[in-house]
């Protein structure tokens, strides 16, 4: 079975909630980005979200903007990048979902592409810029390699367009809680719970929110609402401050313990 399923399965059957961390693939360099998602597992990240640089990554805030920038000056090129997540494969079982705009797809071929996503050890893709009503090729593809399309539904999205995007996700569907792009925000969303109840009209999959959630008392109350938290920002400018200390791992690792500690305790 996908590793997404049955991660969220396992916390569905200990009544847990989820937390899933993104980090932007090649900040500082495809060695750390190893390091760091072996690092996250162990300190309670249930799924690693991993960026692909993009040169023109048009969902992402500052913050994400300059790690894709870091990314690709470190070198990080999609082959590379699943020549890692192979490398974490065997020393990992954490699920992973590559975080990606779809013209990295297209120039290699999305066949091809997902494929070798699979066989590299990847377990889904979230592709920013794909809308549904374009993807009923991609989805084909993605069902007989095994992984799962994650979709994003966003607060100005309407009920017909929740009934067309939710029952086409697999593993989890992502809230973004706030209009706008990626970035850090100093609270938690009110229309949270409202969206929440209607997404769940449409869909069973585990809900996980994401887009602002900066530290542990948010998310936490972030967790009472969903199934699971996002967290990307806070860590990825924890990367940032500390990206060429040798520190970096445990400094973001310590991190995420506490947004674990806070959903989980």
């Amino acid at each position: 079975m996908n590793r997404i399923i049955s991660r969220f399965e396992l916390l569905q059957s200990q009544r847990q909630k989820g937390l899933v961390i993104y980090i932007g693939a090649g900040d500082p360099n495809l060695g750390a980005t190893l390091q760091l998602a072996l690092g996250l597992e162990k300190a309670g990240a249930d799924v690693v979200e991993l960026g692909v640089p993009f040169s023109d990554p048009l969902a992402d805030g500052v913050v994400n903007q300059l790690a894709a920038q870091r990314g690709l000056a470190s070198g990080t090129t999609p082959p590379k990048l699943l020549e890692m997540v192979a490398e974490l494969r065997r020393q990992s079982q954490v699920p992973l979902v590559l975080y990606i705009y779809f013209n990295l797809l297209h120039r290699v071929g999305l066949d091809v592409f997902i494929q070798e996503a699979a066989a590299a050890g990847v377990d889904g893709l979230l592709v920013l810029d794909l809308p549904p009503e374009e993807s009923a090729n991609y989805e084909t593809l993605m069902e007989k390699a095994g992984l799962c399309p994650i979709y994003l539904i966003a607060p100005t999205t309407p009920d017909e367009r929740i009934a067309l995007i939710a029952p086409r996700a697999r593993g989890f569907i992502y809230y973004v809680s706030r209009e706008g792009v990626t970035g850090m925000q100093s609270s938690v969303s009110t229309t949270i719970p409202g969206m929440i109840s209607r997404i769940q009209r449409y869909s069973s999959l585990p809900i996980a929110i994401g887009f602002g959630v900066s530290n542990p008392e948010q998310a936490r109350q972030v967790a009472e609402l969903g199934d699971a938290v996002v967290v990307g920002s806070a860590v990825v400018n924890r990367i940032a401050q500390h990206g060429s200390s040798p520190g970096l791992v445990d400094e973001v690792c310590h991190f995420v313990q506490t947004l674990s500690k806070a959903i989980k305790s």
